[in-house]
């Protein structure tokens, strides 16, 4: 494979353990931390194939880990899907309103991930907007911190597809959804809103906020969540992503969703005036 087509570790060493054996370990201590779900997940033979959609967060493990934890042991116990689309917000700003990279792999401290060339091509065809551009992707978190997880649970043969989005509004989320959910028919996936909640407020006012957004979420609502942005200011990095994913997971059969674990930094680092907030949600059939 060319090496124009290997997607690099951008935050490996900083948001993660930046070599397999101390990344292995740092994931092993998310799940065990006392906001984890305390224990590690043994991953089930067989695909019960309830679970089609994970909200998850993307801060540094040592912030956010043991929540996103609590997803992925729930997403272990469900069992192997063929392909995860992850859709993650573009912090950086780099590339189209709207990128997926349709072709290669990606690389982490625990090995590569191969996309899933065929479901990514077939994303493009039925979608206007969506656009195939590496460049969106070359720094971007979102995404990234996701994939260590995975790999901890499933190792590296399980193909994903990666969609950033720049662009976050409920018409472009809708356009997203049904070019997912056209192109994955009878296949077997698991599609991940990468997001993190309330940014920079203090642990009250986060807590507050959230509830509120969580709530919205639970009730598959995305138009309350964007009111709330909207007229509340939410700071909420993901909500494109989520949007997208809730209106996809509905369409393809889901029909509840629920909250497995809310905490913020101020969790971890006993520091309360200023924190980010974090929720591990599944949606499933």
């Amino acid at each position: 494979m060319s090496e124009l087509n290997l997607r690099r570790p951008a935050v490996a060493g900083s948001f993660y353990a930046g070599d397999s054996k101390s990344l292995n370990i740092q994931i092993e201590n998310c799940f065990l931390h006392k906001i984890g779900p305390g224990e590690i997940p043994l991953v089930s033979p067989k695909r019960e194939n309830n679970i089609i959609g994970l909200i998850s967060p993307h801060a540094g493990y040592m912030y956010s880990g043991p929540v996103a934890a609590n997803g992925f042991y729930k997403i272990a116990l469900d069992g192997k899907p063929d392909t995860i689309i992850i859709l993650g917000p573009n912090h950086q700003g780099f590339g189209e309103n709207v990128s997926i990279m349709a072709e290669g792999k990606w690389k982490t401290p625990l090995g590569e991930l191969e996309i899933d060339e065929e479901m990514a091509e077939d994303i493009l065809k039925n979608s206007k907007i969506i656009k195939n551009d590496k460049k969106a992707h070359q720094y971007e978190h979102s995404i990234e911190v996701q994939l260590p997880f995975i790999q901890y649970i499933f190792g590296k043969d399980i193909k994903f597809v990666p969609i950033c989005m720049t662009r976050q509004d409920i018409d472009t989320d809708i356009e997203i959804a049904k070019s997912i959910c056209s192109s994955v028919v009878d296949k077997n996936i698991l599609i991940i809103a990468s997001s993190d909640f309330t940014h920079y407020e203090s642990q009250e006012y986060a807590e507050n906020a959230d509830k509120q957004a969580i709530n919205a979420i639970l009730e598959f609502n995305p138009k309350k969540l964007y009111d709330m942005i909207y007229h509340q200011n939410l700071t909420m990095c993901g909500p494109g992503p989520i949007t997208a994913m809730l209106i996809a997971c509905e369409t393809l059969g889901a029909k509840k969703s629920e909250l497995l674990k809310y905490a913020t930094s101020g969790d971890v680092s006993g520091m309360y005036d200023q924190v980010v907030g974090y929720a591990s949600l599944i949606v499933s059939k």
